[in-house]
């Protein structure tokens, strides 16, 4: 399946929210009920919510993002 590329950001930000929320919800999760039988559940409950919140955050923080290391980025070297 290929998208339109201008949904090149919707897209980068969707799986950057997806993954890193999976991540940081995962060692989260670990860290405070262990890597029981319930771990997998537990993530899952965890993971949803922050995924939810990590994905509008990232459509608007990106562009700021993106300037900042502009800003930052020596376009002459």
């Amino acid at each position: 399946m290929r998208v339109h590329k201008k949904h090149t950001n919707l897209l980068f930000s969707f799986f950057l929210s997806c993954f890193m929320s999976l991540i940081v919800s995962g060692i989260s999760t670990a860290r405070t009920i262990g890597l029981g039988a319930d771990f997998p559940l537990t993530w899952l409950f965890n993971w949803l919510p922050s995924w939810g919140i990590a994905f509008p955050a990232v459509l608007v923080v990106a562009p700021f993002v993106r300037r900042l290391v502009a800003r930052m980025v020596d376009t002459d070297a």
